[in-house]
């Protein structure tokens, strides 16, 4: 096959410009520290706070944890049914509309999430609310990627999927470094929305602002996006009326493939646990920043943000790494680093934002490279099919089951320990487990000689 012309590949790159705002301001930055400033019912001697929430006391924290769990959860029970229907009717777009529709909506919804801090009757009122729409917003994004990263192998030929991946991920790093500019424009300035810290409502306004134009971001450019990309060819045959019974069973034909691919199935097994470190730790990472190591809030906003910055380039140099050593022993050197990572986490000092600076620089630089890399590993290890988002589905439930694994676990060390470090060095065995399976697909690989 051949790539895509400049406008579909440009028009699909555009898709993360669009969707990366949610990443990194909705996961990773200003949300979090928002749910951590809004959410201290009690603060015990060691500084962990707790809320109370359905008749249970939490860390604050791990509720968090839990919520992105579940969310990541409904993803992984939905996506595959989802997707396979869409590849048999031809209507992916539909499906990518519907969901990053869902999820725009959702995060907007966040400016009504307007507890202040003191506040504990209006905190039990909303909060609620504030996590149903955490969870949809997730939910909107997740299964929007689905249909996203099922375009890459029917628009780009596999010699170019690694460079078209990485344009991606770039671009979605630059889109959403830009938005993020603006809030935090919006939340050192807050008389520019009128926030005010006399009135307890309007104090929050600068935070809840850049949740709404995340909703308005997300969606306008996503429709740019959906205008730029082809339209599907159907994958079903014979009986289109139960459209639910031929999604089954379709998955149980790519499931029957998968079986008979030696390097592919080793391939999901390693990447479902080097990645339930990897979006564990970002996703864990400001609230362990904040409430562990008690950054201040402007600083990790300043962090998060370098780390887009840096991840630019890091994604195109292990691009660059694979092309000279091979996609899977790259992906093993971004798996040590991610080991070295966890180990110098636990050791940050409380209040070190010298060391937390770096650290947060070096996680920046393999971040977006092994996302892209894993992404683009896949689609070339796929067999030639029109069920591309049936194949898709079963790497982004690996993905998803791995994070809410990740979530749980986390949470659940951290209430059992009463510290995020424990959970954080203990990310460190599923990183060791999948650099040692990447290990056993390269013994795959050296059989087939594919990459």
């Amino acid at each position: 096959m051949q790539t895509a012309s400049k406008k579909v590949i440009n028009g699909w790159a555009m898709y993360d410009w669009a969707n990366s705002v949610y990443s990194l301001v909705i996961s990773s930055t200003i949300l979090p520290a928002y749910y951590d400033a809004i959410t201290k019912q009690r603060v015990d001697e060691s500084g962990t706070a707790y809320i109370h929430f359905m008749g249970r006391e939490f860390v604050s924290s791990a509720l968090y944890n839990y919520t992105l769990a579940i969310a990541f959860l409904v993803v992984a029970i939905i996506s595959p049914i989802l997707s396979s229907i869409a590849d048999y009717r031809g209507n992916k777009k539909s499906f990518m509309n519907f969901f990053l529709t869902m999820g725009s909506l959702a995060c907007a919804s966040l400016f009504l999430f307007n507890t202040s801090t003191g506040r504990t009757n209006a905190i039990a009122s909303h909060l609620g609310f504030g996590l149903l729409s955490i969870i949809v917003a997730c939910v909107g994004f997740w299964a929007s990627l689905v249909y996203y990263n099922s375009f890459l192998p029917e628009i780009a030929a596999p010699k170019d999927r690694d460079r078209v991946s990485a344009k991606g991920f770039a671009m979605g790093y630059i889109g959403s470094v830009i938005l993020q500019i603006i809030s935090f424009v919006l939340v050192f300035f807050p008389g520019i929305v009128g926030g005010d810290e006399t009135k307890s409502d309007a104090s929050t306004i600068q935070f809840r602002m850049s949740f709404l134009l995340v909703g308005i971001w997300w969606w306008g450019f996503g429709q740019f996006s959906l205008s730029r990309l082809p339209r599907s060819i159907p994958a079903g045959e014979g009986n289109k009326k139960n459209i639910l019974f031929n999604g089954y069973k379709e998955l149980r034909k790519v499931w029957g493939q998968l079986t008979s691919m030696p390097l592919l199935k080793r391939y999901l097994v390693a990447y479902f646990f080097y990645n339930m470190g990897v979006q564990t730790v970002m996703l864990a990472a400001t609230l362990y920043g904040k409430s562990e190591l008690a950054i201040p809030a402007e600083f990790l906003i300043i962090a998060i943000l370098i780390i887009q910055l840096i991840a630019i380039p890091g994604a195109f140099a292990i691009s660059k790494l694979s092309e000279k050593i091979g996609n899977l022993k790259a992906l093993m050197v971004c798996v040590a680093v991610w080991v070295f990572i966890c180990i110098d986490a636990f050791f940050v000092p409380k209040g070190n934002i010298v060391q937390f600076g770096i650290l947060a620089s070096v996680v920046g630089f393999v971040m977006g490279g092994i996302q892209s890399l894993s992404r683009s590993t896949y689609s070339k290890l796929m067999p030639e099919t029109k069920d591309t988002a049936s194949f898709f589905s079963f790497y982004d439930v690996s993905e998803k089951i791995g994070i809410v694994t990740g979530l749980f676990f986390f949470g659940f060390l951290t209430e059992l320990t009463g510290s995020q470090r424990t959970s954080v060095l203990a990310l460190m065995v599923f990183f060791l487990i999948g650099f040692f399976l990447l290990l056993y697909a390269k013994s795959a690989q050296r059989k087939l000689s594919l990459l």
